[in-house]
Order: C-alpha cells, then sequence, then structure tokens
C-alpha cells in the first residue's frame, strides 16, 4: 500500500533513527510504537489535523525515509525533520571528559527529538510518577489499546493512536482503576487534558517557557516537564530532577558515590544547557551508577574554562 505521503530528508547533520527515536518508546508493548525486521520505525501520532502512522527508515547517515498514512500525514511530515533532530546541532560540542567525548565521537547521530505533541508525552510521563517503569508502561498500554483508535495504513501488527484529549477525559474511574492508575495521576490526566490547547501551545515556546507553562498545572512538576521536554520540545538540557535513580547514577559515573538533586545539579552546570545530552551520553558510553567492580570515571573539572 503506497503511503499517502512520502518525505525524502536529507538531514544537516548525521542522525541515527534508532538512537533520536527510540526515547520515544513506552516499553516494548507500546502500542503506537514498533521496530521492523528491515529496520524501520512505525510511529502513530495524533496531529490537529487527525490520526497519522510514520514508517520512518534509514537510508544514509543523514538521509531518511519518511512515509505517513492517514488524515493527518501531512501535518505529521512537516514535524518529521524536528522529530529527526533537525534542530539539535552539536556542533562543536565536547564535554571535556575523555569517555564522554568518545561516546559523543561514536554516537554522533544520537540527537534529541522534538515531535511538538505535548499531550503524547505528558500522558505518559503522568503515569510513570512515583511507580516503577513497568507498571506505567503497562497502564499506557493498557489505556491507548482501549481508548485509543485504529491505526492507519497497511502497519505490520496491529497499532494504536492515543486517545483525543476528549478521549482521555471521557475514562471511567473504573477503567483508570482497572489499568493501574490511582485517582490522582488520573485526575491530573484528566486536568490537563481539560487544558490541552494550552497544553500544546507549549510546543512553540522557548524551552523556559514551555516547562513553566506544563508546571502551571496541579500535578506537574519539574520531573514531568523535564520528561516532555526531552521528547515534545527537543530540549538538550532538560534535566529529570526529582528522578528516583538519576541523581544517584550522575553522583556514581562522575564522583562514585551518591548525591542529591541539588549536588547532581551543581555537578551538571559545566554543561548548562547540554546537560541531558551529557547525561544520554554517560548511558551510551556505558557508565554505571554504583559499577561492583573496576575504577570510576575520571572526571574532568572544567569548570571556568
Amino acid at each position: 500500500m503506497s503511503p499517502d505521503l512520502a518525505l525524502d530528508w536529507r538531514a544537516p547533520h548525521e542522525t541515527d533513527v534508532a538512537q533520536t527515536l527510540g526515547v520515544l518508546r513506552r516499553g516494548p508493548g507500546d502500542p503506537t510504537f514498533m521496530r521492523t525486521p528491515d529496520g524501520a520505525m512505525w510511529r502513530t501520532t495524533l496531529t490537529d489535523a487527525g490520526a497519522a502512522t510514520l514508517r520512518v527508515l534509514q537510508r544514509e547517515v543523514d538521509l531518511v525515509r519518511v512515509e505517513a498514512w492517514g488524515p493527518g500525514a501531512e501535518a505529521a511530515i512537516a514535524l518529521a525533520p524536528s522529530m529527526l533532530g533537525e534542530r539539535d546541532d552539536t556542533t562543536g560540542f565536547r564535554t571535556g571528559i575523555e569517555e564522554l567525548d568518545v561516546a559523543h565521537r561514536r554516537n554522533p547521530g544520537m540527537r534529541v527529538p522534538r515531535t511538538a505533541r505535548v499531550m503524547e508525552s505528558l500522558v505518559p510521563a503522568i503515569l510513570e510518577q512515583k511507580v516503577i517503569t513497568l507498571q506505567a508502561h503497562a497502564s499506557w498500554r493498557r489505556l491507548v489499546l482501549a481508548f485509543g483508535s485504529a491505526a492507519p495504513g497497511p502497519v505490520p501488527r496491529p497499532m494504536r493512536v492515543v486517545p483525543s484529549a476528549d478521549g482521555w477525559r471521557g475514562i471511567p474511574v473504573w477503567e483508570w482503576h482497572r489499568a493501574g492508575v490511582d485517582p490522582k495521576r488520573a485526575a491530573v490526566i484528566q486536568r490537563v487534558a481539560a487544558r490541552a490547547a494550552r497544553v500544546e501551545e507549549a510546543a512553540g515556546f522557548a524551552h523556559g517557557d514551555a516547562g513553566a507553562r506544563l508546571t502551571f498545572f496541579p500535578g506537574v512538576g519539574a520531573w514531568t516537564a523535564a520528561e516532555v521536554a526531552q521528547r515534545a520540545f527537543g530540549d538538550p538540557d532538560a534535566v529529570s530532577v526529582g528522578d528516583y535513580h538519576l541523581a544517584n547514577y550522575v553522583g556514581h559515573a562522575l564522583f562514585g558515590r551518591d548525591m542529591t538533586d541539588d549536588e547532581m545539579l551543581e555537578a551538571l552546570a559545566p554543561w548548562a544547557g547540554q546537560r541531558y545530552r551529557v547525561i544520554r551520553l554517560m548511558m551510551a558510553a556505558g557508565l554505571r551508577g554504583r559499577p561492583r567492580r573496576g575504577p570510576r570515571m575520571s572526571f574532568v573539572d572544567h569548570r571556568g574554562r
């Protein structure tokens, strides 16, 4: 089945589709996302014009084929370059730490995506508040399967499109309960869904203003806003402050000890503007939070340079 629209996009820099889009997947059973054996990444989205299914295939290090189906195909194609990190220019970026700079050289196509679809990142982030990731992914899967719509196009397996704002608002109390979502998180989702237009406006704001728009809503704190910024806003500086594991991970990667959030932010201060990228590079380098054996990563304090 031929796509409704297609784009052969030549990126302004090397782009790794799998690394860039992988952060949008909410667990292996995410009904809005899949990867096929041919290397194509399939993703559904709900645009202002309607639902769309995207098939994204890496052709060359800077050439990507994007195909789209559905009433939202044109809008989805228009957003595809930013989703693939078009605006994420790392020219001249260096950390000053050998292990991280090596990881950066080895992963030159790892970009920060900008989907510009805020509710699609905000709802699963709220589901992940104060619960284990596996539980949040199971809740997301159940709710999208039950209340989302069928994906348009020739999807390799049945896929779903996220519910609309009205769809999220209309989920009955007992269905939230069956999905393992407590009343507090369910209420936050329904609250932001009731103001979805104002939520979506944040995609057009400067990063700081976008975060402020999200945290204006009760129940959406700094951690949730950062998780959205890393996906919907393309923010390479968004740090998930308040994450159960992150501060200790950064602390051990840099200094071999536990850290508080404040200590983590102080440690990351030399890379202001790129702190999320630095954390991703730590992970790409395979650095562990609490290594059982072996020396920790050498840290070069380059503050003031």
